[in-house]
């Protein structure tokens, strides 16, 4: 067996950015970035009035009350054309431009209008409620750098920026074969000796959740001729990925059924729990990752492996959360010789700090343990015996480019 960051690097070293495609903005929520996206224009364009009220020229306002002649207006999308004089204002709106010779604006709150004059009650100084030219951004300025998966908020910037459409990384086609005569789709009739498959769906979402494109090869039969017929499908993919078959028992097909096809395992077996059994490799030219059938070691393998390779090929970091860290909410025994992944709670302490308190039961068939998990407590091997309280890093599950 090989440790998870031995066998976290194999991995990553098989991927690389994808290539680029162009897509309208409308569009481009969640998608990476491959380029950086600059402004095609300055904004605000000139200087503008933050607020609604007059804009004057502040030393004509220095000692109020002053009272002032309005020459005109401003209105938003309008503009006054002359320059403003000795003694003069202009009634003008939010975002309107200010007008030659201004510098400040005062708001109407701080003034009383009569007839063609207005009072200052408020002494003005240069720059107040003005937003200067380029305040928000110039034109050629950088506004969302390269490698980032755009959010609502971005996609609102690239938008001022006059930017209808953007660089984005393709993505990533991962193809999901599931294995086992024992299973059967959800509302499929079940035989006396057969179980729900959970993987496959499970597997396609989280793929879609993390920015790629799922495509279901369905659900091989314990055969080698079914296996290799619907992993035929994954030409074309930029991953495979396989779940069951992958451990020692004699039905466990994928290796011995894809090596007739090609298949070369880089390796097989990984010190952790959940999730030993996993095998990586490359079918013909396409990656293969092959899960455990177990549903929560599928997953959480997913998590290990499947989210960091995704993340290459997106051309973003290994993880765009991070590991964080937590105190234990329990006492932990002594780990073994296996990296630990342990489902468990997440909630905020007295003090404000996140607490994280593993599930007594870890079995690795409890999905509704892993449902209801907020994270993930790594234990290193031979990790000591932990008090509650002792540090912890954890995998949040939640944030997870909209989670698993």
């Amino acid at each position: 067996m090989i440790s998870v960051e031995e066998a976290l690097g194999r991995v990553l070293k098989a991927f690389s950015p994808l290539a680029a495609e162009r897509v309208s903005l409308a569009s481009a929520l969640g998608r990476v970035l491959a380029e950086d996206v600059t402004a095609r224009l300055t904004q605000p364009p000139a200087a503008v009035s933050a607020m609604d009220g007059y804009a004057v020229r502040a030393k004509d306002a220095a000692q109020v009350p002053a009272t002032l002649h309005v020459v005109g207006s401003a209105p938003a999308g309008g503009a006054y054309a002359g320059t403003l004089g000795s003694g003069e204002a202009v009634r003008i709106f939010t975002g309107a431009p200010l007008p030659s010779g201004a510098d400040a604006v005062v708001i109407q709150e701080d003034t009383t209008a009569e007839g063609d004059r207005v009072t200052i009650r408020e002494a003005a100084r240069v720059g107040r409620h003005v937003r200067p030219e380029g305040l928000d951004f110039k034109a050629g300025e950088v506004g969302i750098s390269g490698g980032r998966r755009l959010t609502p908020r971005d996609i609102g910037l690239a938008a001022a920026m006059n930017v209808p459409w953007l660089s984005v990384r393709r993505r990533p086609r991962v193809a999901v074969l599931a294995t086992g005569d024992e299973i059967v789709m959800p509302g499929d009739p079940l035989g006396p000796n057969q179980i729900v498959s959970s993987n496959a769906l499970a597997l396609a979402a989280a793929v879609a959740a993390w920015g790629g494109e799922p495509v279901n090869l369905g659900i091989a039969l314990d055969t080698k001729e079914s296996l290799q017929e619907l992993a035929a499908g994954a030409a074309g993919a930029d991953l495979l990925i396989t779940t069951g078959g992958a451990s020692v028992g004699e039905h466990d097909l994928v290796q011995s059924a894809l090596a007739e096809r090609g298949l070369a395992v880089d390796f097989w077996q990984i010190a952790m729990r959940p999730g030993k059994p996993l095998i990586f490799g490359r079918l013909g030219t396409t990656p293969l990752l092959g899960l455990p059938g177990n549903p929560v070691s599928a997953l959480v393998c997913a998590i290990i492996f499947l989210r960091p390779a995704m993340a290459r090929m997106l051309g973003l970091g290994t993880s765009e959360e991070g590991f964080l860290k937590a105190r234990l909410g329990c006492d932990l025994a002594a780990n073994d010789h296996r990296q630990d992944y342990l489902r468990s709670r997440l909630a905020r302490g007295p003090d404000g700090e996140m607490v994280a308190t593993p599930f007594e039961v870890q079995d690795s068939s409890n999905l509704s343990r892993l449902a209801h998990a907020d994270c993930l407590v790594v234990r290193p091997p031979l990790a000591p015996a932990a008090k509650a309280g002792d540090g912890v890093t954890i995998i949040p599950l939640y944030g997870l480019a909209a989670g698993i």
